[in-house]
């Protein structure tokens, strides 16, 4: 895998895809192209169902699209089948859902060896990243004791656990207030410009958009720049 500085974070060339069969078939994504370097913090807005979420599916391997190609820090995901994909995400790829998305019965901390471990990450520090993110007083806490904004933070240490080159994040300030929502979103940019991980966050909400170094604007499966 090519490494080298010059090599972008994430670069999306060209790509469609298509979602149902016969009648219900729509374009998801339509020639698609997106190149984010490392710690670039790049965020996509655009109404329900405009591709939003299908390009962060082809991004992160989830996906497969119907053409063009998709690299990851120089790796080809159309190249990788099966274990190798899913091998591919735990080492490369981190991912950031709405509500956190954290296993009930885990603590902080285990939240993030259990994603070491899978990864085969013995250098992971649980503690270090739960303190650059500003939950080291809830290390010992499970989901359910924390509130939305520590659940997301707690979701982003966890998401960055194992170094990933990519960090995919979705719709992080759905379930926040005004106030967390900006706290969770300028944790991201700092993480994205302290660790050099490209950044890719869909959102809904504009308040946002100010943390963020660029910002693009999907509609009907189509990337162009954002007009305010």
């Amino acid at each position: 895998m090519n490494t080298t500085s010059s090599t972008p974070a994430l670069d999306v060339r060209d790509v469609t895809l298509e979602l149902g069969d016969g009648d219900a078939k729509v374009t998801a994504l339509d020639h698609v192209s997106l190149t984010v370097p490392s710690g670039e913090f790049v965020a996509i807005v655009g109404p329900s169902g405009s591709g939003k979420s299908s390009l962060l599916a082809v991004s992160g391997a989830l996906a497969k699209p119907d053409s063009g190609s998709v690299h990851v820090r120089g790796t080809d995901l159309g190249g990788l089948k099966g274990n190798a994909a899913a091998r591919f995400r735990l080492q490369h790829i981190g991912f950031v859902f709405q509500s956190g998305n954290l296993l009930p019965a885990l603590s902080s901390t285990d939240q993030l060896r259990l994603v070491a471990k899978l990864a085969g990450n013995r250098s992971a520090n649980p503690a270090e990243l739960l303190a650059a993110v500003g939950m080291s007083h809830r290390a010992g806490h499970r989901p359910g004791q924390l509130s939305g904004g520590e659940r997301q933070r707690v979701g982003i240490a966890r998401a960055l656990v194992n170094s990933p080159s990519l960090l995919l994040v979705d719709e992080p300030t759905a379930a926040l207030d005004r106030a967390r929502s900006h706290d969770v979103v300028r944790l991201l940019a700092e993480q994205a410009h302290a660790s050099g991980v490209a950044v890719v966050m869909v959102t809904h909400d504009h308040d946002v958009l100010e943390h963020c170094d660029r910002v693009l604007e999907m509609i009907d499966g189509r990337l162009s720049p954002y007009a305010g």
